[in-house]
């Protein structure tokens, strides 16, 4: 059975840092798409980075140049790096992965908690 699960999360203030970790167990995480997303309190749950299995990488417009998605192999892992962090960055974050075509599935971890203060 496949299992994410995601850390990192905190509290930090305006400005500062954090980086996330998203740990697979039950498969390898170099044969997934690997995604981050995010959900604010009353609102939709927004993806805000992603890394394909060649390690193309895709931002959102409210992210780019701030935070930075990678992945390690062999540790089984995927991080998010952010930097220069905002009020409204403040969310849960989550971890996906995912497959297409022939071997379609997709994955969950249980979230993270990210509060930004000003």
């Amino acid at each position: 059975q496949v299992q994410l699960v995601e850390s990192g999360g905190g509290l930090v203030q305006s400005g500062g840092s954090l980086r996330l970790s998203c740990v697979v167990s039950g498969s390898v995480v170099s044969i997934f798409v690997m995604d981050w997303y995010r959900q604010a309190p009353g609102k939709q749950r927004e993806l805000v980075a992603s890394i394909t299995s060649r390690g193309t990488t895709t931002y959102a417009d409210s992210v780019k140049g701030r935070f930075t998605i990678s992945r390690d192999n062999a540790k089984n892992a995927v991080y998010l790096q952010m930097n220069s962090l905002k009020p409204e960055d403040t969310a849960v974050y989550y971890c996906k992965a995912y497959r297409t075509g022939v071997y379609e599935d997709e994955y969950w971890g249980q979230g993270t908690q990210v509060t930004v203060s000003s």
